[in-house]
């Protein structure tokens, strides 16, 4: 005789079924066919029934038992959470939610083909430049972890072709500023009325440091004397959309970043400023873990009011090209290769795990450096 019980899910109630399946040869113990989410109790005692009927004609295989995608990479998910931090779990499920799971979700793994892996891999191909490559690795992954639990034998995935973009290069401007265009910027920013603004501004550009770090920053992590910013953690999203603290992006990220005189005076000028505005809301900034950018309430400020800060400069003044809060990332390195600081000395200074990611993002030259070397080259071979 079964064993019925009500559990709760996220969308309601469901019923269970627990079933003894006679005694385990290897381990001596009670095995139990366990079935769950049915809408009533009534389903989950049919459910019951019928395989009890299956188990007393032998005619029930466990191993054999039907799995469909989605239940499969709820279990792969639960072990994944385990190896990478919050904020990438909570991204690698919503493309899950949002592009792989509407395409295999539903589907038997044992039964999905090649052809269906392929179909759904021509589908992201049109709707996305890169992420398609990775919802099919992660596909994959979910269809390995099968196999591995004995559910099916083969990865349809590893006869896939994967579409490859050639011939279809776009022209894009690059995304990072000339010192020029950086310092145009910065000057429509009204220094005295709007000095937390530029603060926030000068401390991307002259830092290089990422969104996330920026908005995560303590006074504890500025010194004055020192000239000095420690950078040892980052805001980022977590699960359900929350913004959530924790470390930076590699071990490499943790870093000390030395300031120039002007950002030091800026910091200084706005930590003042900011113990009187706040005061005023009612809020007591003297301490060691107060933000260094904070919202109104004292709290941290959303992930996206840099970019809106951004966006609303870049329109009221009519700067051209647009770039992104990266981008600020990008011209700092730009500005510190371009000014003959070492390859190496900027690597540490950004966080990077090597110089090749350095280098990589300074993949743009300005048409004043292209002369330059050309000119260098033609007095090499003339000399």
């Amino acid at each position: 005789m079964a064993y019925l019980s009500k559990y709760e899910t996220k969308k309601g109630n469901r019923w269970q079924f627990r079933l003894f399946n006679g005694i385990d040869q290897q381990t001596g113990k009670k095995k139990y066919i366990i079935r769950g989410g049915f809408a009533t109790k009534k389903e989950a005692n049919h459910a019951s029934i019928k395989y009890a009927s299956l188990a007393d004609q032998n005619k029930l295989d466990i191993k054999k038992d039907k799995h469909r995608f989605k239940d499969v990479y709820l279990d792969w998910y639960e072990i994944y959470k385990n190896t990478v931090r919050e904020s990438t779990w909570n991204r690698t499920d919503g493309m899950f939610q949002n592009h792989i799971l509407p395409s295999f979700g539903n589907k038997w793994i044992d039964t999905i083909t090649t052809r269906d892996v392929q179909i759904a891999v021509n589908k992201w191909f049109k709707s996305t430049t890169a992420n398609y490559k990775r919802w099919f690795n992660y596909t994959s992954s979910v269809i390995e972890f099968a196999i591995r639990q004995e559910y099916m034998t083969k990865n349809p995935c590893k006869n896939v072709i994967l579409p490859n973009r050639t011939g279809q290069y776009k022209e894009s401007h690059p995304n990072f500023w000339s010192k020029e265009q950086l310092n145009k910027f910065l000057a429509c920013i009204d220094q005295q009325n709007d000095i937390d603004i530029y603060a926030m501004f000068r401390v991307l550009a002259y830092t290089g440091c990422r969104r996330g770090e920026l908005l995560a920053l303590e006074w504890k992590d500025f010194s004055s004397k020192n000239k000095t910013l420690r950078i040892d953690k980052t805001l980022t999203q977590g699960e359900h959309g929350k913004q959530i603290v924790q470390q930076p992006k590699t071990r490499n990220s943790k870093r000390t970043i030395t300031l120039d005189d002007g950002t030091v005076a800026y910091l200084e000028k706005w930590h003042r400023e900011q113990h009187k505005e706040m005061l005023y809301l009612g809020y007591n900034t003297l301490n060691p873990h107060q933000l260094i950018f904070c919202n109104t309430k004292n709290g941290y400020h959303s992930l996206n009011t840099p970019a809106k800060r951004l966006k609303k400069i870049i329109k009221d003044n009519d700067l051209k090209p647009a770039i992104t809060i990266h981008g600020f990332r990008h011209s700092h390195i730009s500005a510190l290769l371009s000014a003959g600081v070492p390859i190496t000395t900027v690597q540490m200074r950004m966080g990077h795990a090597s110089p090749d990611i350095t280098l990589g993002v300074y993949s743009h030259i300005t048409k004043k450096q292209s002369r330059e070397a050309v000119d260098v080259f033609a007095r090499y071979l003339a000399n």
